[in-house]
Formats: C-alpha cells, structure tokens, sequence
C-alpha cells in the first residue's frame, strides 16, 4: 500500500518548498551560524579596539635567520639605505655615523671591572664600548648580545628599564641590530648573576651594520674551510673565535726579536726591496720593471749584501724585519712573500751566534708559553712535544751525514765525503748519485751539482731527524757560496742551519770578507747557473768591491719569522700565520668590468682631448 504524501510548506527565505522536518533543521543551522558571525564580528571589534601588540624585539632578526644568504643580503641592503635616506631627512640615526666616542676598549674594560663580583652592578660608573655584536638572543625581556673587540667580549644585557630613551626607542633599537654589526654601548659595567663580565646599556647605536649572513655558530671552528678562511680573512676573523690570537703570537715574536737586538746596541734599517742583482740568497728571484729607467729589477730574495756593507761603512751591529720575496714553490712552509730578520755584527763569528740563537729563541719560548716545551701537530701523523730547552745539539754536517748512511737500514760507505775536498773530485757527482742509489733516497730534481746533490740526502737523512732544535754545521763551501772557509778544515765553511721539527729556522755562518776568495766562489755559482741551476748565486761586483774597503770579521744571520711563528702557535701551514697568504686564481674569476666603465679608455679619450689644444698630455697620446 502507498504512502500517503508528506505535506510540503514554503521556506520563506528561499521560496523553496520542502517538508516541515528539513526546514526546522534548516533554520536551526541558520540560527547556528548567525551566531557565530555574531560573536566573530564582536572579536574583530574588540581587537580592532585594542591597542596594537607590540612586535618582540628579537622577531625581526629571527625571521631573517630563515632567509637564504642572498634574500637576506638584499632585505638588509635595502633597509639600511632606507634608513640612511631618512636621516639625510632629519628623520632617525644614520647607520653609518661619523664618530662614537669611546670611554675604555674591551680589553681595558675587561681588565678594570673583572673583579666586581657576581650580580653586581656599578651604577656609580658609566662606560661607553663599542664592539662587533657576534651573538644575539633573548629571555622575556631582556635582549642578550656578546660583544667582541681587540681580542676580548664581554655581555651586553639589555632591558627597556635601564634604557633612558624608553621601551619604544629600546624595541626600535633591538629590532634593528643584527648578529654581525658593530655596535656603540653606553652604560654601567656590572656581572650577571652567573659572573659573566656584562654591560646594562643605557643607550645603544649601530656603527656600521653587517649586511651578509654570517655562518652560524659559536667557538673556535664557525668557518672550517681553508680557502675561503685565506681568501676572506677578516670573516675568519670575525667569526672564529681566537683567531686573532696567532696574530697576537707573531706580534710578540717580532717585537721579542726586536727588543732582543736593540738591547744588545743594534742599530734597526731598511735595505732596498728592488734590485739590479738578485744576490744574498740561493734563490730564484721575482722580476719586475723600473718604468723610469727602462729596465728590468728583482724583488729581493734576502738583505743580505747591503747589511754588509752597513758593516763595511762602520754600522757595527745592524739588523732588519722585512719581507723577502722568491718566486719558488707554494706548500705547507712556503710562501712566495715571507719575513724574515737578518742581523749582522762584527767581531762576531758562527759560534757567538749559535749561542745568541739559543738563547734568543728559548727566550721567546718561555715568554710566550711560560715552558720551553710546546706541542706540535703536523699535517699528517700524531701530535708530539719539541722542547727549546737550552743547549742544542751541534751536528757537523758532513760528519752527521756519513754516520747516518752507515747506520741507515741499507747502510752505505761514504767516509769519502769527510776528506779533505771531498766535492771538489771528478767523479763527486757520480758518487753522491750512487749514495741516493743505495740508500733509497730519490735524486733531486736537475741539474744534478755537488751542492744539490748533498742538500738532497742531508735533508732526506740529518734534517727530518731533528725534531728538537739541533744545529747542522760545518756546511761545505760549494753550498755556501757567502760563508767564511772553515778555519780549521779544508773545503768546509763556518756556518750553521738551525731544524725544529726537521724545517730550517735559522741560517748563520762567520762571514766571508776576502774579495778574493768571495769572487772565486761567485765564479763557482755562476758555473751552476750556465748548468741550468736558477737558484743559484750570480756575481755581485759592487758587494766584492764593498769588501775591497774591508769588512770586519763579521758574524751574519737569519731567522723565518713565518715558521718561528708555525711552531709557537701549533700552526702546520704557512698561510694559517700569515694575514694574507699568496692564493691561486679563482676558478670563477670575476667578469671583466663593461665597456662603459673601461677607466683606461676615459683617460685615453681626455687625453685625446687634451692632445686637440696642442698641449701634450702627460699619457703619451
């Protein structure tokens, strides 16, 4: 049976006809929502009243963090150059004022209130600081930052409270600084309830904003990678914590150096860096042109010449710090620019300077590390102790080399080399060439001389073997073409390499003032030159016509400043010591400026211009 049909009634808001049931449900719903729209519109109404929340003073930078390098770059950019512009217009700071007034640096600041005590606060003193902000972060309201500076941080605790121009001019302040700016603090020197060494600002200033990302992080290893720590060294810097401290290190060898020699009645000068001859040292030269002569000059590979003839003209005791420069090989000891210091002293020879040695480095040893003992970590192998500890072993060169080839593990015969001329013979050549052979040491690199040849095994068997200082004396004549002829043995010479760690430190010998003996030995190079020898000596007539006028028995000698350096801060490449170490070519060099910006055809066309008056310019066009 069918059922009877349902009775329909109109919706009055739709004219929709449908049964009682679904449009009792319908305005039930209507109803419903009606009164969320109601209670959503009085919550917009009561926001909309309320005064505006304000933003946290660490929101603006914690959400930069989150930007790509680039993004943050470009925001960066833009609102420093906004703000700029607004106070070109009287409206705000600068971020790049011109001056900040500073009461005490923060080594200063750190050594004058370190011993207040924990929590405390010097409200009877205000200070005013200025550092690079490496850190920010917040806890309620209080805005942390650390401060760096010359070596040494401090806190900066910040709190509305404390700031005299108030909570909005403090929010705008914080919200403004990023990790990375320097920054202006004035304030009361105090401790936190921790002991950290802190200061409460009164006023704060940005001094010059950062407008690049730095790597994140804090210690000692933020920025690992070699090539960009070398090629950007003020990031490096910047963000690794103590890396000024090598920096520190070197400055107190120099001037431990320095003070060494003045206190003994030397006299500090400065030699030429551009040579005619490139004469002082076994060493190929860098070669450069004298645009006003016409000619070409080297960079000089050592001073030595013209500190002897400082000697020659009555300057008893001289010395010089500077850079030399060898246009050699790049690895974890070379640098084709270094430092070195000379002295030369009359009345001197290779024995007073030994002991000058020992104890001038031990010096520096004990004053820098309180111990004459350091560690020292090679590039490859495990870490290990050299101890400075005065005296130092004295190793004759020749007489060290036969004894290490008769006890090496294929011992090999060369008493040959101790008698007397022992380099000069025919057949000396073939006999070092032979005593590599045996002993398994692989030949240097042509041309196969006398001088190489030994250098060769000395350095293979004598110099690796030095990890202690130790002096290697007594070289032969051939390989020391400006040292005095031994005194007592024939074919030998009076000077001494100092090795540590099996590197060369030191090179010393009793100087060579016979002009006569000086010219045959000059002539002796020479041959090594003809022989394909670019690192060897050439003739330097106006040094032989110097000691003409006669140079005292002379003591002379030279230190790497560079490597002292590498030992003393447990450095094993060069370049961790120096600022800026020689580097190669970008591989993704830098485009080529436009057309338009070619500076060199601007004055080509001035001058052009110039030319058109009958006036000759001083460009040559």
């Amino acid at each position: 049976m069918a059922e009877p049909p349902k009775e329909l009634v109109k919706d009055e808001v739709t004219g929709e006809m449908m049964s009682k049931t679904a449009l009792k449900k319908l305005q039930k719903k209507r109803e419903a929502d009606a009164k969320k729209a109601a209670k959503k519109k009085e919550q917009e109404a009561k926001a909309a009243a309320a005064p505006a929340k304000k933003k946290s003073a660490l929101a603006s930078a914690e959400a930069d963090d989150q930007l790509e390098p680039h993004q943050y770059f470009a925001n960066r950019c833009a609102a420093m150059q906004r703000a700029h512009a607004a106070s070109e217009g009287g409206e705000g700071a600068t971020p790049w004022p011109h001056k900040f007034q500073v009461s005490h640096t923060l080594p200063e600041f750190v050594a004058a209130f370190s011993g207040l005590a924990d929590g405390a606060r010097d409200e009877a003193t205000t200070v005013r600081v200025a550092g690079r902000a490496m850190r920010k972060a917040g806890q309620g309201k209080l805005i942390f930052y650390d401060l760096h500076g010359g070596g040494a941080k401090i806190q900066v605790m910040s709190d509305p409270k404390s700031y005299k121009a108030g909570a909005d001019a403090w929010e705008a302040i914080n919200d403004r600084l990023r990790r990375g700016d320097v920054v202006g603090v004035v304030g009361k020197p105090g401790k936190s309830k921790r002991g950290e060494l802190s200061i409460f600002p009164e006023a704060l200033e940005l001094l010059s904003p950062c407008l690049h990302m730095l790597p994140k992080g804090q210690g000692s290893e933020v920025l690992k990678d070699p090539d960009t720590r070398f090629r950007k060294r003020y990031l490096d810097l910047m963000v690794n914590e103590g890396g000024a401290k090598v920096f520190d290190v070197r400055s107190r060898i120099v001037r431990g150096v320095r003070k060494y020699l003045d206190d003994r009645g030397f006299l500090e000068v400065e030699t030429p860096m551009m040579n005619m001859v490139a004469g002082g040292a076994t060493a190929k030269p860098f070669v450069t042109h004298f645009n006003e002569l016409g000619i070409n000059v080297f960079m000089r590979v050592a001073p030595e010449l013209y500190l002897k003839t400082c000697v020659v003209g009555g300057l008893d005791r001289v010395y010089e710090i500077g850079r030399q420069f060898r246009n050699e090989g790049m690895d974890l000891t070379h640098n084709p620019e270094f430092t070195t210091c000379e002295f030369y002293m009359a009345y001197a020879d290779y024995h007073d300077l030994m002991d000058m040695t020992e104890e001038m480095i031990s010096g520096l040893v004990k004053e820098i590390h309180g111990s004459y003992k350091v560690k020292y970590q090679p590039k490859d192998g495990a870490e290990f102790e050299i101890d400075f500890s005065p005296p130092w072993p004295r190793i004759p060169m020749l007489d060290g080399l036969v004894k290490a080839l008769s006890t090496h593990e294929k011992p090999v015969d060369a008493a040959w080399l101790v008698a007397p001329g022992a380099l000069a013979r025919p057949d000396a050549v073939d006999m070092l060439k032979k005593a590599h052979v045996e002993a398994g040491v692989e030949l240097c690199a042509p041309p196969h001389t006398t001088s190489r040849l030994v250098d060769s095994l000395v350095g293979e068997l004598l110099e690796d073997t030095c990890v202690n200082p130790a002096f290697i004396t007594e070289h032969p004549a051939e390989m020391s073409p400006l040292a005095k002829y031994h005194r007592a043995k024939p074919g030998l010479t009076e000077r001494f390499e100092l090795f540590v760690a099996g590197k060369e430190l030191c090179n010393a010998y009793t100087e060579l003032n016979n002009p006569f003996v000086q010219r045959e030995r000059f002539a002796a190079q020479s041959a090594d030159v003809d022989a394909g020898d670019d690192e060897a000596m050439v003739k330097d007539e106006d040094f032989c016509v110097a000691l003409e006028h006669g140079l005292p028995p002379t003591g002379g000698w030279g230190c790497g400043i560079d490597r002292l350096t590498m030992f003393l801060t447990n450095k094993n490449s060069i370049r961790e010591v120096l600022l800026f170490p020689a580097m190669k070519p970008e591989q993704n060099a830098p485009p080529p400026p436009p057309p338009g910006d070619d500076a060199d055809a601007k004055i080509r066309a001035l001058c052009a211009q110039v030319a058109a008056f009958g006036v000759k310019p001083c460009c040559g066009v």
